[in-house]
């Protein structure tokens, strides 16, 4: 049997008509116009495309990025800012300034004895002040001479037990270490008393009577002076005599200049009566003299 036929005719035979021998013969139909194919733009030339909208974009938008001219000013406008703020902020006094400059390296220093019955009872009380950071400290000699044990404080309240590591008789000068020190302990700035003068003011930091940190301002009131201790007959030679208020607990502590730098270390008072108390005259070792005391090169 034979199969079907799976394909149709072709299209012209289709649409071929019939023969007709008495019909003229017409023009064959002209074929459709086809539409041009469109050309997708390659990767590059869309690159390309796209680098020129970015440039077109920025050119008409630098003006956001263009600096902002500053304004003009003037010395009027500088004064009157300057005014304001003197009207309106109260500056600290040099007194005030030269006192924050050591106050860090200042320590509140005792003197401890054992009693025949093993009581530990508080000997002396006096001021040290810190010249290097691993604990190094100056003070007066008669501060801790016969202690059994010496205890510092440092300024942010660590306490701390300190060894005589070196002392200067002549000076009333003793060096002292301490055995445990806070991780962010300053050391005070020194600073030669070469160029000082009498009528330069100065400050006195210290424990007077064990209150403190106290400051009192003064100024330099001699230079080169003499002092014969009335308690052990000791005389100290070339002292910085101040009047900035100094009593029993400043010893130790540093004579310091109105820019924040230590000159000396308080030593004596002059007590012409049993009282014990400031009337205008006190001592002050020179640093270079207390920078030797503790085996520092002088300046």
């Amino acid at each position: 049997m034979p199969r079907p036929v799976r394909y149709s005719p072709s299209r012209s035979d289709r649409a071929r008509p019939s023969a007709d021998p008495a019909a003229p013969e017409s023009p064959p139909p002209r074929p459709a116009p086809v539409a041009p194919r469109q050309r997708l733009p390659s990767a590059q030339q869309a690159q390309w495309a796209a680098m020129a909208l970015l440039a077109m974009l920025l050119a008409g938008g630098m003006w956001w990025l263009r600096p902002v001219p500053a304004p003009h000013i003037t010395q009027k406008a500088i004064d009157a800012a300057v005014l304001h703020t003197l009207e309106n902020h109260t500056l600290p006094s040099a007194a005030a300034r030269a006192a924050e400059a050591v106050v860090p390296s200042v320590v509140r220093v005792m003197g401890f004895t054992t009693t025949k019955r093993g009581k530990e009872v508080e000997r002396s009380v006096g001021t040290g002040v810190v010249i290097v950071d691993t604990g190094i400290i100056l003070t007066n000699l008669h501060v801790v001479r016969g202690a059994d044990r010496v205890s510092v404080t440092f300024a942010d309240g660590t306490e701390a037990n300190a060894s005589i590591t070196g002392a200067q008789p002549e000076n009333d000068l003793a060096v002292l270490q301490a055995h445990k020190v806070p991780d962010d302990l300053q050391a005070a700035p020194l600073r030669s008393t070469q160029h000082l003068r009498a009528g330069d003011g100065v400050v006195v930091v210290g424990f007077p009577f064990g209150i403190g940190p106290s400051a009192s301002a003064g100024v330099v009131s001699g230079l080169q002076r003499e002092f014969e201790s009335p308690e052990g007959g000791q005389e100290l030679r070339n002292l910085i005599q101040f009047d900035a208020a100094a009593n029993p607990g400043n010893s130790g502590g540093p004579l310091v200049t109105l820019e924040g730098e230590v000159v000396g270390i308080v030593t004596a008072i002059l007590n012409p009566t049993p009282a014990r108390t400031f009337i205008g005259i006190g001592f002050a070792v020179p640093i270079e003299n207390a920078a030797q005391a503790a085996g520092m090169p002088p300046f």
